[in-house]
């Protein structure tokens, strides 16, 4: 696993379509800002299920942004 340390404002790109930035800190929060194209698919892990194999919830939305 790789470990970023970032700032707000600062941004983390994967490959040439992705970009992460920090948007807000608080003492026990970060909001993160997604850019990525419509097909690739945000979830957010507490949604995938666990390693038990069990489905996500289905009365939660999965997806992390709405485009």
């Amino acid at each position: 696993m790789l470990v970023l340390s970032r700032k707000l404002g600062e941004k983390i790109y994967i490959n040439d379509n992705i970009c992460i930035t920090v948007v807000y800190i608080d003492r026990n929060k970060t909001r993160l800002g997604i850019e990525a194209p419509r097909e690739v698919t945000i979830f957010r892990q507490e949604l995938l299920g666990n390693k038990d194999g069990k489905e996500p919830a289905a009365d939660k939305p999965a997806l992390v942004a709405k485009r």
